[in-house]
């Protein structure tokens, strides 16, 4: 059992890069990939632990994009997975990251400054002591959980937080081609994340897919825990039509998401060990 896509409490998540690695290693997990949004942070540390457990650790980051060209789309955000960086990522790509992390700090504030607005009562430094450097809506979403104005994380989400909500406010995101164009000069394979949310119509999405090939597109993640059996099967016959290669995991955010478990999901998600053989083989030859 493999899982390429989890996320540390270095960005979204709730476990340790600790916790993660002994929670893969108590599933006896034969791989596991971080794919942290905007930052190494959180595979940097689990490196040793990894080595030190005999796990199959894989480089991974998720970046938030824009479209605006893209009426399916419309301005949404579109998630880019990247895998196998040059080891270990260069500076510039690092660099990189600082600055979108510093956009999204500036967002936090405008979002905090919206709730209050909105007559809630939450300041950024209390987000910020709950998500540290990479502080995000999850973290929004917690903090308005504990102080009862929400009871539950998708009812915060639902409520204020999402991009219908009513305090969302935009974050500075780079366009999606850049975001392609900067895990390919880093060495990595960019590929889609859970493309269902980007829609689920299939025509609509074959024909973006086409489009994001033409950036440079390598990959797609067929297997994720948002999927179902019928989006696997159109999302693998995709990726056979456009020569994209296959990526997958269950996206693990810890308590962030309940009911999700690391490995299988909601119970839907088993990703094909030779999944990753072949990701690594294409990898090597480039």
């Amino acid at each position: 059992m493999i899982d390429l896509h989890t996320h540390t409490d270095e960005s979204d998540g709730t476990f340790t890069p600790v916790e993660l690695i002994d929670g893969a290693r108590s599933l006896r997990l034969e791989a596991l990939g971080i794919c942290d949004h905007d930052t190494f942070a959180g595979y940097d540390q689990a490196v040793p632990l990894a080595e030190a457990a005999g796990l199959d650790l894989i480089c991974g980051i998720e970046l938030s994009t824009k479209w605006f060209s893209s009426p399916q789309s419309n301005g949404r955000s579109i998630h880019m997975l990247g895998y196998f960086f040059d080891q270990p990522p260069t500076g510039e790509f690092r660099d990189w990251l600082e600055a979108i992390r510093a956009a999204r700090r500036d967002r936090n504030r405008r979002l905090a400054a919206r709730l209050q607005s909105l007559g809630i009562d939450v300041t950024l430094e209390e987000v910020e002591r709950l998500g540290r450097s990479l502080a995000g809506r999850p973290h929004f979403a917690r903090l308005l959980v504990q102080k009862g104005y929400v009871k539950t994380i998708q009812e915060a989400f639902d409520r204020y937080l999402a991009e219908s909500g009513e305090a969302y406010v935009e974050r500075d995101e780079p366009l999606l081609d850049e975001g392609i164009r900067r895990i390919l000069d880093a060495g990595g394979l960019p590929s889609l994340a859970h493309p269902v949310r980007l829609t689920n119509r299939h025509p609509v999405l074959e024909n973006a897919v086409k489009q994001m090939c033409d950036m440079g597109l390598r990959a797609i993640e067929v297997y994720h825990s948002d999927h179902s059996p019928q989006d696997v099967e159109f999302y693998l016959k995709l990726a056979g039509r456009y020569g994209l290669m296959i990526t997958g995991g269950t996206d693990f955010h810890g308590e962030n998401k309940p009911g999700l478990a690391l490995g299988t999901g909601y119970g839907n998600v088993a990703v094909p060990r030779e999944v990753l053989d072949f990701l690594r083989a294409e990898s090597v030859r480039r």
